[in-house]
């Protein structure tokens, strides 16, 4: 018996009040019928693999994954065995461990600096920026770096650990406005290029290294994104870590994107083309993790801010394309603008979280204030 799969997905489709070709912004207008086939069989894979070919575009992809997500569509949609088998191979194996760490600055963070430096902010902040009182994205990720220093109650003189450090953004503001000394661990060689050009002349270090091989003691630890990496074999050890690198009166600032559910696999089309390897953590995974190591002393989200991040960020990269095409296919092109509005829509709908966590390793003596 034959299988209709373009009358499933349109049935699907109008669970969240969609139409196949229709005049919504949202609406998927199809350029090759096999889209059908391929979305219903292969889920969010063949969703974006589709889109990279041109088989489909939308006015409004956010608009559109924000719809499907809020109508938990993609709870609906069959999958490959194939497809299975990878998450099945991915819930089995450690695909984070120290032997495979440094897959995702290859193929990720070391896709070029000129990439990055037309979309992110003049500080290269590539995480979700804080926009309250700010009217624009520079604005915006000042005050995110703001609002870390002050929930760490930093102090001139202090050795601050950074996980995960990026391009040095964090660093350089917390050098000079704090007087702080930071020693920031990547695994991409491009961001400690870029980082020693930024920091050059501040007491700020760049290490490319595994955050398993830190041994040494810290006033204070910031890990912004970098959680998003670990996986979920490896919380324990991530948090482990952190702990034996933080002294006893120390305070640690986790800056991550959340699941409202725990998973032990990960989003075939985002590990196949974005982010290798990565999986985001539940409140449950989190809290599992730091039991017995560190009292929790303050959860703030502003999920709804990298809604607001990411479609700059694609304005950006909209913007000043051509300034790099040469250097990316149209492929590329659409895989990326994909990937920002896509993630957006995650935002929007509250599928994804953006928490800042604050530990402490004894609890705080009469009490953490809070910061906002």
């Amino acid at each position: 018996m034959s299988v209709n799969y373009q009358k499933i997905t349109e049935e699907i489709l109008e669970l969240a009040g969609m139409k196949i070709n229709g005049s919504a912004p949202w609406d998927i207008q199809v350029h090759n019928k096999e889209f059908f086939r391929r979305v219903i069989t292969e889920g969010e894979l063949g969703i974006g693999e589709s889109y990279m070919d041109g088989w489909w575009n939308a006015e409004k992809i956010d608009e559109m994954t924000s719809k499907i997500l809020t109508a938990k569509l993609d709870e609906k949609i069959r999958r490959k065995y194939s497809i299975l088998l990878k998450l099945f191979t991915a819930s089995v194996f450690n695909l984070q461990s120290k032997r495979r760490a440094y897959i995702i600055g290859k193929k990720h963070y070391d896709l070029g600096n000129d990439l990055f430096q037309i979309m992110l902010d003049k500080r290269m902040n590539y995480s979700c920026a804080y926009w309250q009182n700010a009217g624009n994205l520079d604005n915006a990720q000042e005050n995110k770096l703001e609002l870390i220093c002050k929930k760490l109650y930093l102090e001139p003189g202090m050795k601050v650990l950074d996980i995960g450090c990026g391009w040095g953004a964090f660093g350089k503001y917390a050098a000079e406005r704090y007087g702080v000394e930071v020693v920031g661990i990547t695994v991409s060689e491009e961001q400690i290029a870029f980082g020693n050009k930024l920091c050059a002349g501040l007491p700020v270090e760049f290490r490319l290294m595994d955050y398993r091989d830190l041994k040494e003691k810290f006033d204070r630890t910031v890990s912004v994104g970098m959680i998003e990496h670990v996986g979920y074999k490896n919380y324990r050890t991530y948090f482990e870590v952190a702990y034996r690198c933080l002294k006893d009166n120390g305070l640690f600032l986790i800056h991550t994107i959340g699941n409202i559910k725990s998973v032990k696999s990960i989003d075939p089309w985002t590990h196949k083309y974005i982010f290798p390897n990565s999986m985001l953590p539940s409140v449950a995974q989190i809290g599992k993790a730091v039991e017995n190591l560190f009292v929790i002393e303050d959860l703030h989200n502003f999920g709804v801010d990298y809604d607001k991040t990411l479609i700059v960020w694609y304005k950006n990269f909209k913007d000043n394309w051509e300034t790099i095409k040469d250097k990316y296919d149209l492929r590329f092109y659409r895989m990326w603008k994909y990937f920002l509005l896509s993630s957006a829509g995650t935002f929007r709908s509250r599928r994804n979280q953006l928490w800042q966590i604050v530990l402490s390793k004894n609890g705080i003596l009469g009490g953490y204030n809070s910061i906002r």
